[in-house]
């Protein structure tokens, strides 16, 4: 047992830092859990079927998509990796914010990411359901997922060790199954699959050349690609419960790049190249199950089902972890109800509970009120992790010119051209907005996330100052 975070710097007034995520964690996580978490972390179910949509507006083009948003990405993770790397924590990029720009942004940041991977839980746990019971017609969608939050809130209650074995095993089957997906795709288009002709460049030209929608799909396009993103934060989570925790999120950080080239981009590249981009099975079967049919490879379908209800079942485990350490962080930093806090035998008990009741929640909701009160769940996260994003990048500005003074040999890993990069993907966060806002599909999204941001944010800085007149008047 032992800390979770490294000793803070000495403040700059002279006298001690209180710790910023003062808890008691167990360090169950070996450095093959924390791997396969980072490789996993890259492949969700946005990729096997969230895809498609961005193929089908953006056209060919959704590779350059891809590409720049993965660029965005790459130096997100860089940052965090540099701030996670000198000072592990289980709240992670809340706890740098904290640091960095003051208690309201912590809280701000850590509550909406927590809200946000609650209602993420509910919603992949829907999408496994409806795989369930097509499999076995009859069988009701709320047992499915009343199943899966049992299982993985139990394993969650276990010890941290269990979901690192399950994370280990599920992203194994991931990476196995887009590794192969790649495999064949190579194959097929050198002409080299048995029973095909190579395509040469007849998909990525004809059917309306590159960008068959013109700047308004590849802008849609864009978008997805954006969110599909989300989750590779995770893994700075748990890196605080790893045996070695800044080697393994160096590490983590250190890959991101060819992890994201291979997977996302790859893939698209394989798909649009060998599939017209207008092919009505890219938005009904998804492109990927898609793309083997096309190749005339038997029992594709059910295949891709299995992988994508393995990257949904993943996914809500992680977010389960996720959220739990999330709240506990926050709560030992004074920012939440207590009870959350208690973390009997390094295990976050009543945080694991809370965040699970509060995805199951998400799920009745889906079914009693889809149309009023689960919609406005779902437009809340619409933008959320590009306001996370925005605290890390923020924070990185401060905390590595802090860092560099104080003690640069924490500087285990670094960004890139600082702060040159920083400051370009702040731009780039910028435009994201801005495009949000010219789209009517997600300009609603960008009014609610952004309702709540200022409502945290509001309730963030009322608590800080009542912290500070509490110290002063003390």
């Amino acid at each position: 047992m032992s800390r979770t975070s490294a000793p803070a710097p000495a403040d700059r007034s002279g006298g001690s830092e209180r710790r910023p995520d003062d808890i008691t964690l167990s360090h169950g996580l070996k450095q093959r859990h924390l791997s396969m978490i980072a490789l996993g972390g890259v492949i969700g179910a946005g990729l096997f079927v969230g895809s498609g949509t961005g193929i089908a507006k953006a056209g060919p083009s959704i590779v350059v998509a891809y590409a720049l948003s993965g660029l965005l990405v790459m130096f997100v993770m860089r940052m965090l990796g540099e701030m996670s790397a000198a000072n592990p924590a289980s709240g992670s990029f809340s706890v740098h914010a904290e640091r960095a720009i003051g208690p309201w942004a912590g809280f701000t940041s850590g509550w909406a990411f927590w809200f946000l991977l609650c209602v993420a839980v509910g919603l992949e746990g829907i999408g496994a359901a409806k795989i369930m019971s097509g499999w076995l017609p009859g069988t009701p969608e709320w047992a499915w997922v009343a199943l899966f939050m049992l299982v993985f809130c139990g394993t969650n209650l276990a010890s941290v060790k269990n979901f690192g074995e399950f994370e280990f095993w599920f992203a194994a089957l991931k990476v196995g199954a887009i590794v192969l997906f790649l495999g064949i795709g190579a194959l097929a288009i050198a002409g080299l699959l048995p029973g095909t002709d190579a395509p040469g460049v007849s998909n990525l030209t004809g059917e309306g050349g590159f960008m068959p929608m013109g700047a308004d799909g590849f802008v849609v396009g864009l978008l997805a690609s954006v969110f599909a993103y989300g989750g590779l934060e995770t893994v700075t989570i748990a890196a605080a419960e790893s045996e070695h925790p800044v080697k393994g999120v160096a590490k983590a950080v250190r890959t991101a790049m060819w992890r994201i080239a291979v997977f996302y981009i790859g893939s698209m590249a394989v798909i649009v190249t060998l599939v017209p981009w207008d092919d009505p099975q890219m938005i009904t079967k998804g492109p990927y199950v898609a793309t083997l049919d096309h190749l005339g490879i038997s029992g594709a379908g059910q295949i891709m089902n299995v992988v994508v209800l393995v990257a949904l079942l993943s996914a809500m485990n992680a977010n389960v972890y996720g959220a739990s350490r999330m709240a506990c962080s926050l709560v030992a930093r004074g920012q939440g109800p207590r009870a959350l806090g208690r973390a009997p035998g390094g295990v976050p008990r009543t945080a694991v509970l809370a965040s699970s009741l509060f995805g199951f929640g998400c799920v009745l909701l889906s079914y009693w009120r889809p149309d009023d009160v689960f919609l406005w769940l779902l437009n809340m996260i619409g933008a959320i992790i590009l306001v996370v994003w925005i605290f890390i990048a923020v924070s990185q500005l401060i905390l590595r010119r802090r860092t560099e003074r104080e003690d640069p040999s924490r500087l285990v890993v670094r960004m890139w051209l600082y702060p040159w990069l920083t400051w370009a993907a702040l731009l780039g966060m910028a435009t994201v907005f801005f495009l949000m806002a010219r789209e009517p599909g997600t300009r609603t999204q960008l009014y609610y996330t952004g309702g709540l941001t200022v409502a945290l944010a509001a309730v963030g800085y009322a608590r800080q100052r009542m912290g500070v007149l509490e110290r002063r008047t003390g």
